[in-house]
């Protein structure tokens, strides 16, 4: 079984629709170990030793957060920047995090068809998290495609629970090693390969 650590960025988690429904499905599937980076660090004073052997103990790794301002919230930035040391990710000797896997499960207000060329937003969820796929190769990590929840405003009660439902599906495919290779290089998002329960016809 393959171990799964959810890093978990909302600096305004008491307002959140989304991610508190994600994170309601997703905190008992075996495997999986969610861990609450504001929460930890309201003061932005990262433990980085204590970060780094987490990182150590899992196999997949995900930046889980709402996508601000084309970005994640500053204290992924802030976390990378420390956690991620010269010598250790990366580097001649920096081979901690070779082998692993990571993505990011993040929500936007813009629907997918924001998310294009001709879109509002002219680039593509691919292309905007380019930093972070980067990040993974220079740490010698496998990037795979991220699990995104879009149009996010117009989304009633019953379907955020699916898309939950969802999420929880596809960690638990990939904590019991369900999902190959082949088919998450071929989608654009994760949540292709499981798709979203349908709700029951009463």
């Amino acid at each position: 079984m393959a171990h799964i650590l959810v890093l978990f960025a909302h600096p305004a988690f008491e307002k959140s629709r989304i991610h508190a429904r994600l994170i309601n499905h997703i905190k008992h599937v075996q495997g999986v170990t969610f861990h609450d980076l504001y929460e930890a660090y309201p003061d932005f004073d990262i433990n980085v030793k204590r970060e780094q052997y987490l990182l150590t103990l899992h196999d997949i790794i995900i930046w889980q957060h709402p996508f601000y301002w084309y970005n994640a919230p500053a204290l992924v930035k802030q976390w990378l920047d420390l956690v991620l040391e010269h010598g250790w990710a990366y580097g001649a000797k920096g081979r901690a995090l070779a082998g692993k896997k990571v993505f990011n499960a993040i929500s936007t207000g813009g629907t997918q068809a924001a998310y294009s060329k001709t879109g509002r937003n002219r680039f593509t969820i691919t292309e905007l998290l380019a930093p972070f796929d980067q990040t993974a190769h220079l740490c010698h990590m496998t990037y795979m495609p991220p699990f995104v929840v879009q149009g996010t405003h117009k989304l009633q009660t019953a379907d955020i629970e699916l898309h939950g439902l969802q999420y929880a599906q596809l960690l638990t495919a990939l904590a019991h090693d369900r999902i190959s290779f082949d088919e998450w290089k071929n989608v654009t998002y994760l949540n292709e390969l499981v798709p979203i329960p349908q709700p029951i016809q009463s």
